[in-house]
Protein backbone atom coordinates (compact mmCIF):
# COMPACT_ATOMS: atom_id res chain seq x y z
CA UNK A 1 0.00 0.00 0.00
CA UNK A 2 1.93 2.78 -1.02
CA UNK A 3 -0.15 5.36 1.58
CA UNK A 4 -0.16 4.54 4.94
CA UNK A 5 -1.97 5.89 7.91
CA UNK A 6 -0.13 8.31 10.14
CA UNK A 7 -0.35 10.42 12.60
CA UNK A 8 1.41 13.28 10.42
CA UNK A 9 -1.39 12.57 8.22
CA UNK A 10 -4.45 12.73 10.37
CA UNK A 11 -3.03 16.27 11.95
CA UNK A 12 -2.42 16.96 8.28
CA UNK A 13 -6.22 16.28 8.18
CA UNK A 14 -7.03 17.85 11.06
CA UNK A 15 -5.54 21.47 10.12
CA UNK A 16 -8.17 21.35 7.31
CA UNK A 17 -10.69 21.24 9.50
CA UNK A 18 -10.57 24.65 10.46
CA UNK A 19 -11.98 26.59 7.37
CA UNK A 20 -14.12 23.96 5.97
CA UNK A 21 -17.36 25.66 7.08
CA UNK A 22 -16.42 28.48 4.63
CA UNK A 23 -15.57 26.49 1.72
CA UNK A 24 -19.52 24.33 1.97
CA UNK A 25 -23.04 25.87 1.16
CA UNK A 26 -24.17 27.88 4.24
CA UNK A 27 -26.13 25.62 5.86
CA UNK A 28 -29.43 27.18 7.45
CA UNK A 29 -30.45 26.91 10.94
CA UNK A 30 -33.32 24.40 11.40
CA UNK A 31 -36.85 26.56 11.79
CA UNK A 32 -38.37 26.51 14.99
CA UNK A 33 -41.20 24.80 13.18
CA UNK A 34 -39.02 21.43 12.23
CA UNK A 35 -40.02 18.54 14.93
CA UNK A 36 -37.74 15.59 14.32
CA UNK A 37 -40.55 12.44 13.92
CA UNK A 38 -41.56 11.04 17.85
CA UNK A 39 -41.32 7.85 16.79
CA UNK A 40 -38.26 5.75 17.09
CA UNK A 41 -38.37 3.56 13.92
CA UNK A 42 -35.27 2.80 12.54
CA UNK A 43 -36.05 2.63 8.74
CA UNK A 44 -33.37 2.10 5.60
CA UNK A 45 -34.63 3.36 2.34
CA UNK A 46 -35.92 0.19 1.12
CA UNK A 47 -38.19 -0.15 4.46
CA UNK A 48 -39.78 3.06 3.91
CA UNK A 49 -43.87 3.21 3.77
CA UNK A 50 -45.30 6.61 3.12
CA UNK A 51 -48.56 5.58 4.47
CA UNK A 52 -47.28 4.40 7.24
CA UNK A 53 -44.26 6.75 8.27
CA UNK A 54 -46.07 10.09 6.94
CA UNK A 55 -42.65 11.90 5.33
CA UNK A 56 -42.91 15.21 6.11
CA UNK A 57 -42.89 17.47 3.24
CA UNK A 58 -40.39 20.89 3.04
CA UNK A 59 -41.54 23.61 4.15
CA UNK A 60 -41.32 26.30 1.48
CA UNK A 61 -39.97 23.89 -1.15
CA UNK A 62 -40.32 25.30 -4.72
CA UNK A 63 -42.85 22.53 -5.79
CA UNK A 64 -42.44 23.93 -10.21
CA UNK A 65 -38.26 23.52 -9.54
CA UNK A 66 -38.59 20.64 -7.16
CA UNK A 67 -40.89 19.00 -10.84
CA UNK A 68 -38.10 20.19 -12.92
CA UNK A 69 -35.78 18.54 -11.49
CA UNK A 70 -37.09 15.14 -10.78
CA UNK A 71 -38.06 15.32 -14.78
CA UNK A 72 -34.23 15.90 -15.67
CA UNK A 73 -32.63 12.76 -13.14
CA UNK A 74 -31.92 9.45 -14.19
CA UNK A 75 -30.71 7.45 -11.85
CA UNK A 76 -28.27 7.33 -9.18
CA UNK A 77 -25.68 5.51 -11.32
CA UNK A 78 -23.02 4.14 -8.80
CA UNK A 79 -20.89 5.12 -5.85
CA UNK A 80 -16.70 5.90 -6.19
CA UNK A 81 -14.39 5.06 -3.34
CA UNK A 82 -10.75 5.90 -3.88
CA UNK A 83 -8.38 3.46 -2.90
CA UNK A 84 -4.39 3.11 -2.38
CA UNK A 85 -3.25 0.18 -4.20
CA UNK A 86 -5.81 -1.22 -6.96
CA UNK A 87 -4.55 -4.88 -6.54
CA UNK A 88 -4.75 -4.83 -2.68
CA UNK A 89 -8.49 -2.98 -3.37
CA UNK A 90 -9.44 -5.73 -5.75
CA UNK A 91 -8.37 -8.42 -4.11
CA UNK A 92 -10.62 -7.17 -1.03
CA UNK A 93 -13.81 -6.36 -3.42
CA UNK A 94 -13.32 -9.46 -5.64
CA UNK A 95 -12.03 -12.48 -3.23
CA UNK A 96 -13.34 -11.20 0.67
CA UNK A 97 -16.59 -9.64 -1.37
CA UNK A 98 -18.14 -11.12 -4.55
CA UNK A 99 -17.77 -8.27 -6.78
CA UNK A 100 -17.38 -8.79 -9.84
CA UNK A 101 -14.65 -7.03 -12.75
CA UNK A 102 -16.32 -5.46 -15.63
CA UNK A 103 -13.54 -2.41 -16.87
CA UNK A 104 -10.51 -1.56 -16.03
CA UNK A 105 -9.28 1.38 -17.85
CA UNK A 106 -6.35 4.71 -17.53
CA UNK A 107 -7.52 7.97 -18.25
CA UNK A 108 -5.39 11.14 -18.04
CA UNK A 109 -5.26 14.60 -19.30
CA UNK A 110 -6.36 18.42 -19.03
CA UNK A 111 -10.11 17.25 -19.19
CA UNK A 112 -9.90 14.85 -16.61
CA UNK A 113 -7.97 17.26 -14.44
CA UNK A 114 -10.76 19.90 -14.60
CA UNK A 115 -13.53 17.37 -14.08
CA UNK A 116 -11.83 16.43 -10.61
CA UNK A 117 -10.57 19.63 -9.64
CA UNK A 118 -7.15 18.62 -9.31
CA UNK A 119 -4.24 18.96 -11.50
CA UNK A 120 -1.42 16.58 -12.58
CA UNK A 121 -3.63 13.05 -12.64
CA UNK A 122 -3.88 9.71 -14.09
CA UNK A 123 -6.27 7.67 -12.42
CA UNK A 124 -6.34 3.58 -12.88
CA UNK A 125 -10.97 3.19 -12.51
CA UNK A 126 -11.90 0.02 -11.98
CA UNK A 127 -16.07 -0.74 -12.35
CA UNK A 128 -17.07 -3.35 -10.26
CA UNK A 129 -20.63 -4.96 -10.23
CA UNK A 130 -22.56 -6.77 -7.51
CA UNK A 131 -26.28 -8.26 -8.01
CA UNK A 132 -27.59 -5.16 -10.90
CA UNK A 133 -25.63 -2.04 -9.06
CA UNK A 134 -22.09 -0.89 -9.43
CA UNK A 135 -19.47 0.64 -7.70
CA UNK A 136 -16.27 1.88 -8.94
CA UNK A 137 -12.62 1.72 -7.35
CA UNK A 138 -10.01 4.55 -8.24
CA UNK A 139 -6.30 4.79 -7.84
CA UNK A 140 -4.67 7.98 -8.33
CA UNK A 141 -1.20 7.24 -10.03
CA UNK A 142 -0.23 10.38 -9.69
CA UNK A 143 0.30 12.99 -7.15
CA UNK A 144 -1.88 10.33 -4.48
CA UNK A 145 -3.79 11.93 -1.52
CA UNK A 146 -3.71 11.56 2.16
CA UNK A 147 -5.44 8.80 3.67
CA UNK A 148 -8.75 8.67 6.25
CA UNK A 149 -8.03 9.53 9.69
CA UNK A 150 -6.67 6.84 11.84
CA UNK A 151 -9.56 8.11 14.64
CA UNK A 152 -12.42 8.61 12.39
CA UNK A 153 -16.42 7.98 13.55
CA UNK A 154 -19.50 7.55 12.49
CA UNK A 155 -20.61 10.98 13.11
CA UNK A 156 -17.99 12.67 11.55
CA UNK A 157 -18.98 14.13 8.37
CA UNK A 158 -17.05 12.73 5.68
CA UNK A 159 -18.57 9.59 6.88
CA UNK A 160 -20.09 7.73 3.70
CA UNK A 161 -20.55 3.78 3.21
CA UNK A 162 -22.53 1.57 0.84
CA UNK A 163 -25.42 -0.97 2.13
CA UNK A 164 -24.62 -4.51 1.05
CA UNK A 165 -27.88 -6.99 1.66
CA UNK A 166 -27.00 -10.43 1.93
CA UNK A 167 -29.89 -13.13 2.58
CA UNK A 168 -27.92 -14.31 5.94
CA UNK A 169 -26.26 -12.40 8.35
CA UNK A 170 -24.42 -14.92 10.57
CA UNK A 171 -22.81 -16.87 7.55
CA UNK A 172 -21.74 -13.34 5.96
CA UNK A 173 -20.41 -12.54 9.29
CA UNK A 174 -18.58 -15.78 9.49
CA UNK A 175 -17.07 -15.51 6.06
CA UNK A 176 -15.90 -11.76 6.92
CA UNK A 177 -14.27 -13.18 10.33
CA UNK A 178 -12.51 -16.11 8.50
CA UNK A 179 -10.95 -13.02 6.69
CA UNK A 180 -10.19 -11.02 9.27
CA UNK A 181 -12.03 -8.02 8.31
CA UNK A 182 -12.00 -4.55 10.34
CA UNK A 183 -14.86 -3.95 12.74
CA UNK A 184 -16.30 -0.95 12.62
CA UNK A 185 -19.51 -1.75 14.49
CA UNK A 186 -19.14 -4.28 17.58
CA UNK A 187 -20.88 -7.11 15.93
CA UNK A 188 -23.90 -6.96 13.91
CA UNK A 189 -27.05 -6.00 15.49
CA UNK A 190 -30.89 -6.92 15.27
CA UNK A 191 -32.97 -4.04 15.22
CA UNK A 192 -35.36 -4.22 18.03
CA UNK A 193 -38.81 -5.33 17.86
CA UNK A 194 -39.98 -1.77 19.47
CA UNK A 195 -39.34 -0.57 16.36
CA UNK A 196 -42.18 -2.60 14.52
CA UNK A 197 -41.32 -1.40 10.56
CA UNK A 198 -37.51 -2.22 11.62
CA UNK A 199 -37.94 -5.16 13.80
CA UNK A 200 -35.59 -8.17 13.15
CA UNK A 201 -33.27 -6.63 10.24
CA UNK A 202 -30.07 -7.06 11.00
CA UNK A 203 -26.76 -4.70 9.96
CA UNK A 204 -23.13 -5.00 10.44
CA UNK A 205 -20.24 -2.04 10.00
CA UNK A 206 -16.77 -2.93 8.78
CA UNK A 207 -14.01 -1.32 6.25
CA UNK A 208 -11.73 -2.44 3.51
CA UNK A 209 -8.20 -1.79 3.48
CA UNK A 210 -8.67 1.78 3.25
CA UNK A 211 -10.51 1.78 6.38
CA UNK A 212 -13.95 2.71 4.08
CA UNK A 213 -16.60 1.82 5.72
CA UNK A 214 -18.95 -0.70 4.14
CA UNK A 215 -22.29 -1.87 5.82
CA UNK A 216 -24.04 -5.27 5.43
CA UNK A 217 -27.62 -5.96 6.14
CA UNK A 218 -30.12 -8.26 5.97
CA UNK A 219 -33.66 -8.20 5.60
CA UNK A 220 -36.32 -10.60 6.77
CA UNK A 221 -39.51 -11.67 4.97
CA UNK A 222 -41.51 -8.89 5.19
CA UNK A 223 -38.96 -6.17 4.92
CA UNK A 224 -37.07 -4.22 2.61
CA UNK A 225 -37.19 -4.00 -0.99
CA UNK A 226 -39.07 -7.29 -2.64
CA UNK A 227 -36.48 -7.68 -5.04
CA UNK A 228 -34.06 -8.81 -1.78
CA UNK A 229 -36.77 -11.97 -0.95
CA UNK A 230 -36.52 -13.33 -4.42
CA UNK A 231 -35.05 -16.91 -3.81
CA UNK A 232 -31.09 -17.43 -4.77
CA UNK A 233 -27.98 -19.01 -3.24
CA UNK A 234 -26.11 -15.93 -3.50
CA UNK A 235 -25.00 -14.72 -0.24
CA UNK A 236 -24.48 -11.09 -1.10
CA UNK A 237 -27.35 -9.69 -3.04
CA UNK A 238 -26.69 -6.01 -4.01
CA UNK A 239 -26.08 -2.85 -2.70
CA UNK A 240 -29.54 -1.30 -1.15
CA UNK A 241 -28.03 2.91 -0.40
CA UNK A 242 -25.21 4.38 0.33
CA UNK A 243 -25.39 6.61 3.68
CA UNK A 244 -23.93 9.86 4.63
CA UNK A 245 -23.52 11.58 7.48
CA UNK A 246 -24.86 15.09 7.33
CA UNK A 247 -24.72 18.52 9.64
CA UNK A 248 -28.87 19.59 8.92
CA UNK A 249 -32.01 17.69 7.21
CA UNK A 250 -33.58 20.42 5.79
CA UNK A 251 -30.53 21.86 4.24
CA UNK A 252 -30.10 18.60 2.47
CA UNK A 253 -33.09 18.00 1.74
CA UNK A 254 -33.57 21.27 0.01
CA UNK A 255 -30.36 20.46 -1.54
CA UNK A 256 -31.38 17.17 -2.89
CA UNK A 257 -34.80 17.41 -3.75
CA UNK A 258 -35.25 20.63 -4.90
CA UNK A 259 -31.74 20.97 -7.18
CA UNK A 260 -31.41 17.13 -8.01
CA UNK A 261 -35.02 15.85 -8.11
CA UNK A 262 -34.61 12.81 -5.51
CA UNK A 263 -37.55 12.06 -3.33
CA UNK A 264 -38.08 12.05 0.33
CA UNK A 265 -39.51 8.21 0.78
CA UNK A 266 -39.54 8.70 4.57
CA UNK A 267 -37.58 9.66 7.89
CA UNK A 268 -37.29 8.50 11.39
CA UNK A 269 -35.55 9.02 14.61
CA UNK A 270 -32.87 5.74 15.59
CA UNK A 271 -32.01 5.48 19.21
CA UNK A 272 -30.29 2.70 21.94
CA UNK A 273 -28.07 0.50 22.24
CA UNK A 274 -28.54 -1.74 19.02
CA UNK A 275 -28.05 1.61 17.29
CA UNK A 276 -25.14 3.03 19.62
CA UNK A 277 -23.18 -0.67 18.95
CA UNK A 278 -24.00 -0.50 15.02
CA UNK A 279 -22.47 3.22 14.76
CA UNK A 280 -19.87 2.63 17.50
CA UNK A 281 -21.02 6.34 18.76
CA UNK A 282 -22.11 5.72 22.25
CA UNK A 283 -25.45 7.99 23.00
CA UNK A 284 -25.85 7.98 19.19
CA UNK A 285 -29.35 9.53 18.35
CA UNK A 286 -29.77 10.15 14.43
CA UNK A 287 -32.72 11.76 12.17
CA UNK A 288 -32.44 9.50 9.41
CA UNK A 289 -33.83 10.18 6.25
CA UNK A 290 -34.18 8.03 2.50
CA UNK A 291 -34.37 9.58 -0.69
CA UNK A 292 -34.97 7.60 -4.18
CA UNK A 293 -33.99 7.96 -7.69
CA UNK A 294 -35.74 6.98 -10.02
CA UNK A 295 -33.86 4.04 -10.53
CA UNK A 296 -30.79 2.78 -8.74
CA UNK A 297 -29.67 3.05 -5.00
CA UNK A 298 -30.82 5.72 -2.28
CA UNK A 299 -29.20 8.03 -0.68
CA UNK A 300 -29.68 7.85 2.79
CA UNK A 301 -29.09 10.77 5.44
CA UNK A 302 -27.87 10.49 8.94
CA UNK A 303 -28.01 13.43 11.01
CA UNK A 304 -26.92 13.07 14.48
CA UNK A 305 -28.75 14.55 17.04
CA UNK A 306 -26.36 13.40 19.56
CA UNK A 307 -23.54 12.93 20.84
CA UNK A 308 -22.09 16.63 19.89
CA UNK A 309 -18.70 16.91 18.61
CA UNK A 310 -18.72 15.23 14.92
CA UNK A 311 -16.56 16.67 12.73
CA UNK A 312 -17.04 18.92 9.61
CA UNK A 313 -15.52 17.69 5.69
CA UNK A 314 -11.98 19.34 5.51
CA UNK A 315 -12.29 22.36 3.48
CA UNK A 316 -8.98 21.48 2.09
CA UNK A 317 -10.12 18.06 0.83
CA UNK A 318 -8.98 16.98 -2.47
CA UNK A 319 -10.19 14.21 -5.36
CA UNK A 320 -7.51 11.89 -4.32
CA UNK A 321 -8.25 12.23 -0.47
CA UNK A 322 -8.89 8.45 0.20
CA UNK A 323 -12.20 9.68 2.06
CA UNK A 324 -13.10 12.16 -1.41
CA UNK A 325 -15.95 9.25 -2.10
CA UNK A 326 -18.06 10.30 -5.47
CA UNK A 327 -21.90 9.70 -5.68
CA UNK A 328 -22.82 9.40 -9.53
CA UNK A 329 -26.04 10.98 -10.47
CA UNK A 330 -27.36 10.43 -14.10
CA UNK A 331 -29.37 13.44 -15.41
CA UNK A 332 -31.23 13.91 -19.33
CA UNK A 333 -29.70 17.27 -19.56
CA UNK A 334 -26.53 18.22 -18.36
CA UNK A 335 -26.15 21.65 -18.51
CA UNK A 336 -29.89 22.07 -17.25
CA UNK A 337 -28.56 20.62 -14.22
CA UNK A 338 -25.79 22.45 -13.71
CA UNK A 339 -27.32 25.86 -14.51
CA UNK A 340 -30.02 24.73 -11.30
CA UNK A 341 -27.20 23.98 -9.23
CA UNK A 342 -25.51 26.96 -9.82
CA UNK A 343 -28.49 28.87 -9.14
CA UNK A 344 -29.02 27.41 -6.08
CA UNK A 345 -25.31 28.48 -4.84
CA UNK A 346 -23.90 25.08 -5.02
CA UNK A 347 -20.27 24.87 -5.07
CA UNK A 348 -18.61 23.09 -7.71
CA UNK A 349 -15.54 21.44 -7.62
CA UNK A 350 -15.20 21.25 -11.94
CA UNK A 351 -15.05 24.28 -13.22
CA UNK A 352 -17.91 23.74 -15.34
CA UNK A 353 -19.90 20.67 -17.28
CA UNK A 354 -16.33 18.98 -19.15
CA UNK A 355 -16.95 17.29 -22.38
CA UNK A 356 -14.23 13.72 -22.07
CA UNK A 357 -12.52 12.62 -25.48
CA UNK A 358 -13.45 9.55 -24.84
CA UNK A 359 -16.32 7.43 -23.47
CA UNK A 360 -13.96 5.16 -21.15
CA UNK A 361 -15.84 6.58 -17.93
CA UNK A 362 -19.11 5.22 -19.09
CA UNK A 363 -20.16 8.75 -20.06
CA UNK A 364 -19.57 12.03 -22.57
CA UNK A 365 -19.88 14.40 -19.82
CA UNK A 366 -19.65 15.45 -16.38
CA UNK A 367 -18.66 18.01 -13.33
CA UNK A 368 -17.81 17.73 -9.83
CA UNK A 369 -20.41 19.62 -7.18
CA UNK A 370 -20.41 19.39 -3.35
CA UNK A 371 -23.90 18.90 -1.06
CA UNK A 372 -24.00 21.09 1.90
CA UNK A 373 -21.54 18.80 3.82
CA UNK A 374 -19.20 18.56 1.37
CA UNK A 375 -20.18 15.21 0.05
CA UNK A 376 -19.18 14.88 -3.80
CA UNK A 377 -21.85 14.07 -6.55
CA UNK A 378 -20.28 13.41 -9.79
CA UNK A 379 -23.30 14.60 -12.45
CA UNK A 380 -23.61 12.81 -15.59
CA UNK A 381 -24.75 12.71 -19.03
CA UNK A 382 -24.28 9.22 -21.23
Amino acid sequence: MRIKKSLFHTALFLAGLLSSQAALLTVPERSPAFEPPASAEIITPAIFAPEILGPRPLSAQPIAAAITAQANLQAVVNVSIPVSDMAEALAFYTKVLPFEKISDVEVFGTDYERLQGLFGIRMRVVQLRLGSETIELIDYLTPGGRPIPVDSKSNDRWFQHIAIVLNDMAQAYQHLRQHNVQHASTGPQRLPDYIPAAAGIEAFYFQDPDGHNLEIIFFPPGKGDPRWQQPTTQRFLGIDHTAIAIANTQASQQFYENLLGLKLAGQSENYGTEQEHLNNVFGARLLISGLTPPTGPAIEFLEYLAPAGGRPMPADTKADDLWHWQTTISVKDINLAAKRLRQGGAQFISPGVVTLPTSKLGFKAGFLVKDPDGHVLRIIQR
